[in-house]
């Protein structure tokens, strides 16, 4: 299926049967009608859908890509080595939300064909496996750890696994974030209040869902655009337009924060981070943000500080600021194991990947032991 819009929305987001605000029908959507995939995006639609007796009973979002940008688990040294040997790396096919290092259902069955799980994955990876006659590979990024499982289990397919890591705040019930500095030791605790003195000047507004009006979002995408600009020469991977349809349709999702000096009105803020909530599983989800003027502490203000208080103000168990940044460790959040599958069709480079997937795997377990020893808090002295 190469347009999601032939897709009933209610019959997707039965499948997923998860408040998930990047995997929702709503989501991939908007990437499609703003073209910010599709064209020459590197990101071709091909979901899979499957049937049974005319119900959609499981989907998976699927793209053909001509390159490897905006998928945040990096290949580029396996299409380095193609190349080098003279085969084709690129088309491949992904399983993944575009320019979206989120963790999610892949492969989503609907509830009532949970006892069919076993052929519904077996019919799948048999249709993949039809698919990397054409394709180099197939590649499942940021998998649940339960789908991962399900597929090394119960899929027909050699599948090579990756670990990543990222790091998530968790709230640990705390009451304000006074009392979140109270967990930190004081060395730690006294570095972030240096850093959020340097920026307090300045007033944060929040704004959610339909109070967001166009205006709110042209300033927001338009820090978004001139910060992607000057940091990688293009105006970003994403549309004004998605945003304006992300606001509409996601509009119980969408948290917006606008940064604007004194008598300034948020129409006029220097500076933007947008946020997205899943409050039924108390997720915040912190995901792009721009800014006029570079200021010393904005950037750890607008997309961590803040919305570490708007987690603990509102009761979200768990604040995701994006991928990577081992940084983010002595503030407080926490490195956490993301998975993802590969399947590689030519078995002459087979081999080499799977080793370079074991060596990975060890070296991030120890990477990942070694963040937990850096982490902020008292007990961890």
């Amino acid at each position: 299926m190469e347009d999601i819009s032939k897709v009933p929305a209610i019959e997707w987001d039965a499948c997923m049967a998860s408040t998930n605000p990047f995997t929702r029908h709503a989501f991939l959507w908007a990437l499609e009608q703003s073209g910010s995939v599709g064209g020459d995006s590197g990101w071709r639609p091909y979901h899979l859908l499957l049937y049974r007796q005319q119900q959609l009973v499981a989907v998976m979002p699927l793209y053909q890509k001509s390159d490897s940008w905006g998928e945040y688990v990096f290949d580029w040294a396996w299409a380095d080595a193609y190349q080098r040997y003279g085969v084709a790396y690129y088309p491949k096919l992904v399983s993944a939300i575009p320019f979206t290092p989120v963790t999610g259902n892949r492969l989503a069955i609907h509830p009532q064909a949970k006892p069919y799980a076993e052929a519904i994955y077996q019919q799948v990876s048999g249709i993949l496996k039809q698919q990397l006659q054409q394709f180099s590979s197939w590649h499942g990024l940021f998998l649940e750890a339960s789908e991962c499982q399900q597929w090394q289990s119960r899929a027909e397919l050699t599948l090579l696994r990756r670990e990543g890591c990222q790091f998530h705040w968790f709230n640990r019930d705390y009451a304000s974030f006074d009392d979140f500095l109270a967990a930190l030791t004081s060395r730690k605790r006294k570095q972030i209040l240096k850093e959020r003195a340097k920026v307090q000047h300045l007033h944060y507004h929040w704004f959610a869902g339909d109070a967001i009006a166009n205006e709110l979002w042209q300033r927001f995408y338009y820090c978004y655009q001139m910060t992607y600009l000057k940091r990688s020469g293009h105006g970003g991977y994403l549309s004004g337009d998605f945003f304006l349809k992300l606001g509409r349709l996601l509009a119980d999702n969408v948290r917006l924060l606008l940064v604007c000096r004194d008598n300034e009105p948020p129409e006029q803020a220097f500076a933007a981070a947008l946020y997205l909530a899943d409050e039924q599983q108390h997720v915040l989800y912190g995901r792009y943000w721009g800014t006029l003027q570079e200021l010393d502490g904005l950037h750890f203000e607008a997309c961590y500080y803040q919305g570490l208080e708007y987690a603990i103000r509102h009761g979200f168990s768990c604040f995701n600021a994006g991928a990577q940044g081992e940084h983010k460790v002595l503030r407080g959040f926490e490195p956490v194991m993301t998975q993802s599958l590969h399947a590689i069709a030519a078995a002459e480079f087979q081999h080499a990947i799977e080793h370079f997937c074991a060596e990975e795997r060890q070296h991030n377990q120890q990477y990942v032991a070694t963040m937990r020893q850096a982490l902020p808090f008292k007990h961890s002295d």
